[in-house]
């Protein structure tokens, strides 16, 4: 493993350079010093060191400094380097605010500047951080790789896997050279991509999901046979309520069959979530809600698929496709919603080969100074187009209606008019896709004089509809027409309560037709397709919980 490093960063050269020398000069013969003059300059060596798989011990941030202070960059550092110790250098009239960072950003000490002579002022601190980093480092990063085709529809699933659950990993292909050396390391050839090489040296050829998840340090099977709640998928509804649940005492198990952050794991930037003024993307919410629950003590399975539900007296029985099974005194659902499916010839055989479904953010860098094409005109298709615009020659949007205003928040098609190189194309569908090995090009119609257009296209996201992808629960949990689980009111009918229903009340708000099972989020039938509103349901379920339970 390479040496660890400590970074500082200071907008002000002198003091920069200064804190850089004290700290080289007493820790540079076992620590890297990495010195950065402004917090984005800093996030972007943190990033760069995470990629490479090194360790950080120490954080030093000035904590005056322009567009981002020093408490904003550590809060950010949070999310790469959580168990890296952290310093706030500051001035005396800012001791309040170091006082304020220790509860905001679990600062460990803030250091009043000048701190000369750094024997007496500078080293004891840093010491005892590096003596109590060393104790419980960071774990070190192992380097995974992964050798596949570029139009490999399973080659790009195993990438989406582990993008979306936060593992490095490089990728080669299988002609280039080092590609190549490992697949002949193994005794393979490039038509058994693909491969992936854990850090170990241990080989998976064509894994599925459920393989390499536990190949990779993710807990795919349960501690326990029964549980207070089973919290039946991890977007924003299911972590909120693992979070609540488990912060509470309940024992909690939360059971993914992807990723955690469902569909808002995917999106590049939410700008409009309480509490983050300059936005954060979908996998940094999701994954510091995911250390979260966590923290508080509940399980989370990955890669385990529900398919069925089922009621044994009081206990509240899931089952998985292996044919294992899980019980609990409560179940929670929050299984969100996926993309429908593009129902046009040509396209269904080409899924992962140019044409994908949400927004496939590791192929992003493959589409530099292409056309994108995105289906779609809701705030996940608008996000995508601002993503991609950063790539793409153009982003082009098609979308059924007229404009983007009745489907997309208004602050997203702002950015999306001021971005030159996206264009919106109204009343516009797409009709044909084709391609030999991957996708090549597309047939557009215009939907008001059925004029037909082939363009030449390698690259299309859709972001149409929302299936709740529900039929695990048929005959058990009633649904809606559209396969949304009803709750609460909508399950009584001319004041009567739903067939089957036993206790002597009706369904609590967020509850399905079987007593002590609630739905959470998109899932539920009339919900509000929000990430904020999601997490409120997750977070209301489990006080619904706790009343059922009481009840008992």
């Amino acid at each position: 493993m390479s040496t660890p490093a400590i970074l500082t960063v200071d907008d002000d050269p002198n003091v920069s350079r200064a804190v850089a020398r004290d700290l080289r000069r007493h820790y540079g013969e076992n620590y890297r010093v990495v010195r950065a003059s402004s917090g984005t300059e800093a996030l972007d060596a943190l990033r760069e060191l995470k990629l490479r798989g090194q360790q950080v011990a120490v954080l030093l941030a000035d904590y005056r400094m322009p567009q981002m202070n020093g408490i904003e960059f550590l809060e950010s550092a949070m999310d790469l380097y959580p168990r890296a110790r952290r310093v706030l250098l500051t001035a005396y009239a800012d001791t309040d605010a170091a006082i304020n960072a220790i509860n905001l950003v679990d600062l460990d000490h803030y250091l009043l500047k000048p701190w000369n002579p750094p024997e007496e002022h500078l080293y004891p601190v840093v010491d005892d951080l590096l003596q109590s980093w060393l104790a419980t480092p960071d774990a070190a990063t192992a380097e995974l790789r992964v050798v596949g085709h570029r139009w490999s529809a399973h080659s790009y699933k195993i990438r989406d896997f582990l993008a979306r659950n936060l593992v490095p990993f490089r990728w080669y292909v299988a002609d280039d050279p080092e590609g190549a050396r490992l697949l002949a390391a193994a005794g393979l050839t490039a038509d058994d991509v693909p491969l992936v090489v854990t850090a170990e040296g241990k080989t998976l050829v064509q894994p599925n999901e459920a393989e390499l998840a536990g190949n990779i340090g993710l807990t795919t099977n349960p501690a326990s046979d029964f549980y207070d709640v089973i919290v039946v998928g991890a977007g924003p509804a299911g972590l909120g309520s693992a979070v609540y649940a488990a912060s509470e005492g309940l024992r909690t198990v939360l059971v993914e069959r992807r990723a955690t952050g469902g569909q808002a794991g995917q999106s590049s930037r939410i700008e409009n979530y309480l509490g983050f003024p300059d936005g954060v993307s979908g996998a940094q919410l999701t994954e510091r809600a995911r250390r979260q629950a966590l923290k508080f003590g509940a399980e989370l399975l990955s890669a385990r698929e529900v398919t069925a539900l089922e009621t044994c007296g009081s206990a509240r029985v899931v089952h998985f496709a292996d044919g294992s099974r899980i019980a609990a005194h409560s179940v929670v659902l929050a299984t969100g919603v996926s993309y429908r499916m593009l129902d046009v010839p040509g396209c269904a055989d080409l899924t992962g080969r140019g044409v994908y479904y949400g927004s496939a953010a590791t192929e992003a860098p493959g589409c530099k100074d292409q056309d994108v094409y995105i289906v779609g005109g809701a705030n996940s298709a608008g996000q995508a187009a601002v993503y991609f615009s950063r790539y793409a020659s153009r982003v082009h949007m098609l979308i059924r209606g007229e404009d983007l205003r009745r489907s997309m928040s208004r602050y997203l098609i702002d950015q999306i008019d001021a971005i030159e190189n996206i264009t919106v194309h109204p009343f516009t569908q797409v009709c044909e896709g084709g391609g030999d090995d991957h996708l090549e090009h597309l047939t557009l119609v215009d939907t008001r004089t059925n004029e037909q257009t082939r363009v030449d296209a390698s690259w299309l996201f859709i972001f149409i509809g929302a299936e709740p992808g529900t039929d695990w629960l048929d005959g058990v949990v009633a649904r809606d027409e559209h396969g949304f689980v009803l709750t609460g009111p909508d399950l009584l009918s001319g004041g009567k309560r739903p067939a089957g229903w036993r206790p002597d009340r009706d369904p609590y708000h967020l509850e399905a037709s079987v007593p002590g099972v609630f739905a959470a989020g998109d899932v539920r039938s009339d919900s509000v397709k929000r990430v904020a509103s999601a997490v409120g349901e997750g977070a209301m379920a489990i006080s619904l919980v706790h009343r059922y339970l009481e009840g008992q």
